[in-house]
């Protein structure tokens, strides 16, 4: 069991979101692992209402609550999924902003207003190069992105 877990607060909507994540995370190419699930749903009180839902993305523990609308998320707490492929980052990058809401250097809101940062790991291994004109070079192709491509990273590495 992990020590640490998320902990998400909806206002209603725990179940529907954890079903969403769960389906993105089972949909995303090449899904290696197969350990993406709900675990567990707490119904409370004579109606059945979902009251705590328990969900794995890539074994992952995390717990979603039905806690009511005095907290909503905001962008101090994000997710970062790491990305082999540009298929990977478009299917997150699709799957999340759809009803969600895009922003910069790879982050975006999904439509629950959790924030998400999409990254290929290329992007970091770009941005770690030894050469410094090419990590900067990377890293100013990144700052003018909204969903990273991994091509025009390269690109603008490799231009001198």
């Amino acid at each position: 069991m992990q020590k640490i877990n998320p902990y998400l607060w909806f206002d209603g909507q725990a179940e529907q979101a954890a079903e969403h994540y769960v389906d993105v995370f089972r949909g995303r190419p090449g899904d290696p692992k197969g350990d993406t699930r709900i675990t567990n749903v707490s119904r409370t009180g004579e109606d059945g209402g979902v009251m705590i839902v328990e969900f794995e993305l890539d074994g992952l523990a995390f717990v979603a609550l039905n806690g009511g609308p005095q907290f909503t998320f905001n962008e101090s707490v994000s997710f970062l999924v790491h990305c082999e492929t540009q298929e990977e980052v478009d299917h997150f990058w699709t799957a999340f902003t759809a009803e969600g809401e895009e922003s910069m250097c790879g982050w975006l809101k999904d439509r629950y207003g959790l924030s998400w940062q999409i990254v290929p790991d290329r992007l970091m291994e770009l941005l770690g190069d030894p050469d410094p004109g090419r990590a900067q070079r990377a890293m100013q192709a990144m700052l003018r992105m909204r969903k990273i491509d991994i091509g025009e990273l390269e690109a603008a590495a490799d231009a001198a």
